[in-house]
């Protein structure tokens, strides 16, 4: 994969017990992979907090203990989204709020990157908005992204006319203009997904139902907004490749308030559940020996749901289990360098928490830690 050149550098600085009232201060977590497995087998964890973001850091493959948080500065984010290629560089994605020489406020959209675990993240560049008229500028919703299989960055947003707006890498590493893919009334939170096979697919709610964008073919352009007679809850939309060059879309139901999977080709799936108000953390991996899908989300009443089934297989059931754990925002799921399965959650104290699948049969999560400030 290809390293992108790197202006000047600001290295990530440790931070005291003040941090805490920071983090309380923030919506919670970010959005996207905000949980990330590093190339050396590391995890990092990042939360958004005012002027930047906090990072936390795995000292070992496997845990327990972590270092941090350290303090990564930026100023104005209104939103965090975090997203991670198969390269293991990890994408921090900003909707940015600066008072202007006359007064005026501007939003913009903001990129940086951590190519190592535990090290320093790039200056954060502008991207811009889609929008010259300064007014609209302002309705641009938050930035969400994927990487594509060749390591080119896709960020997605919400313009002001309800529309899904585009600004991505070429392969040489810069970045083109921004596009306009259609569409009207989609959710402030657009699903993106990029296969293994280099493709992207986009999945967003929106008020006549559900809008999905193909790309055509890698580097390709999007084939779109194709409607769907679906009714995803705003705000809950989740991708995940479930099979080769395949997507399986999750979202909670706006009419019979469980969760939904669903694939290009095939019908919905009703999974049960209760409620989520925002979009499910997502996993693919593999319990006592066969292909699982992992869900996690926060109800509406703030408690952590884990819920578990066959891969494409929603016939078979779906297994919920309500934890004794509540959080705010979205939690996350990855695995760890030893395979096993943890979650994260930021806490309603805003403290972050993490647990790890135990050893042994099934999906339990053994007793929680909460990362020290």
């Amino acid at each position: 994969m290809r390293r992108r050149s790197a202006g000047p550098v600001g290295a990530a600085r440790q931070v005291g017990p003040g941090a805490v009232e920071r983090a309380q201060d923030t919506a919670g977590s970010a959005h996207g992979d905000w949980l990330t497995l590093g190339r050396d087998g590391r995890l990092s964890l990042y939360v958004p907090t005012d002027g930047g973001l906090l990072r936390w850091t795995e000292t070992t493959v496997g845990g327990p203990a972590w270092s941090g948080p350290h303090f990564v500065a930026v100023a104005g984010l209104t939103h965090l989204t975090v997203t991670q290629g198969a390269d293991t560089y990890v994408h921090f994605l900003g909707r940015r709020e600066r008072e202007r020489a006359d007064g005026a406020l501007g939003v913009d959209v903001v990129h940086a990157i951590q190519y190592q675990t535990g090290l320093a993240v790039t200056e954060w560049r502008s991207l811009g908005n889609p929008h010259r008229d300064r007014e609209q500028g302002r309705e641009l919703g938050a930035p969400v992204g994927a990487v594509a299989a060749d390591g080119t960055v896709h960020v997605f947003v919400r313009n002001a006319n309800g529309g899904l707006a585009l600004r991505r890498e070429s392969p040489t590493g810069k970045w083109r203009a921004w596009e306009d893919l259609q569409g009207s009334g989609i959710d402030a939170a657009p699903a993106p997904i990029a296969l293994a096979g280099g493709r992207l697919e986009v999945c967003a709610a929106a008020a006549p139902g559900m809008f999905v964008w193909r790309q055509t073919e890698p580097g390709g352009d999007f084939d779109g907004p194709r409607g769907f007679a679906l009714r995803p809850a705003p705000g809950t939309v989740t991708a995940l490749e479930t099979g080769p060059d395949r997507a399986t879309f999750f979202w909670t139901d706006a009419d019979s308030g469980g969760a939904a999977a669903w694939r290009a080709g095939d019908w919905p799936a009703a999974l049960g559940g209760s409620p989520a108000g925002h979009p499910y953390a997502s996993l693919r991996t593999t319990v006592d020996g066969y292909d699982c899908v992992v869900l996690a989300y926060r109800d509406r009443d703030g408690s952590v749901v884990l819920g578990m089934g066959g891969t494409e297989n929603e016939a078979g059931g779906f297994w919920w289990y309500a934890l004794a754990e509540s959080c705010q925002g979205v939690p996350a799921l990855a695995r760890d360098g030893r395979g096993r399965v943890v979650m994260a959650l930021v806490g309603p104290d805003g403290a972050p928490k993490v647990a790890r699948q135990e050893d042994g049969a099934g999906l339990t999560l053994a007793r929680w830690h909460t990362l020290a400030y």
